[in-house]
């Protein structure tokens, strides 16, 4: 059990038959009252993610997850397949579990899967990943009041707003938490 105190980003638990991973974490106390713990939460079954709020001294109970290193196959257009790097066994993760994570997935990357009690949970992507500019368009001329900005599609279709001189053809890093340029590759 771990009491909510303790709860921080990265902590899993269980809670009314739901897996949690805690994406952020806020205590705040007032007066003589008890702390109360407010949490934003990804359910790692469903995907969804929403705020719960405890008051100081409950508990919750740790969920175990492994974390097994695959090899992204490709997106057979209902989910998508990955090859486990040491037993070559391959599983399949359906679409609406990794709806976000397929805007930085590319064929053989390599990714972390959750599972809880031998069911897969989600995929765990790098912080920031390496992708192709497939379409830049040319910058739009006086459009440089504030940090010029402009839109570019990646080679996984996901469409990015990068600094002027990004071109065709670059490799750039994306941020795969937020999905914002971090910088050339």
């Amino acid at each position: 059990m771990i009491n909510v105190n303790d709860l921080k980003s990265g902590v899993t638990f269980q809670l009314e038959g739901a897996i949690y991973v805690v994406l952020e974490a806020s205590h705040s106390k007032q007066g003589r009252g008890q702390a109360n713990v407010k949490v934003k939460v990804k359910d790692l079954r469903t995907g969804s993610t929403t705020i719960r709020s405890f008051t100081g001294g409950e508990k919750v109970e740790r969920a175990m997850i492994e974390k097994t290193n695959m090899d992204f196959l490709y997106n057979s257009g209902e989910a998508i397949v990955l090859m486990d790097q040491e037993t070559f066994e391959q599983i399949e993760i359906p679409l609406n579990h990794v709806e976000w994570e397929l805007n930085f997935l590319k064929e053989g990357q390599k990714v972390m899967v959750r599972k809880f009690q031998e069911e897969v949970l989600d995929i765990e992507l790098p912080a920031n990943v390496t992708l192709k500019v497939v379409s830049a368009p040319d910058a739009v001329k006086g459009n440089t009041a504030q940090a010029a900005q402009k839109k570019v599609t990646l080679e996984t279709d996901f469409v990015v707003e990068t600094p002027l001189f990004i071109k065709e053809g670059e490799e750039i890093l994306v941020s795969t938490e937020t999905g914002k340029y971090v910088g050339r590759a």
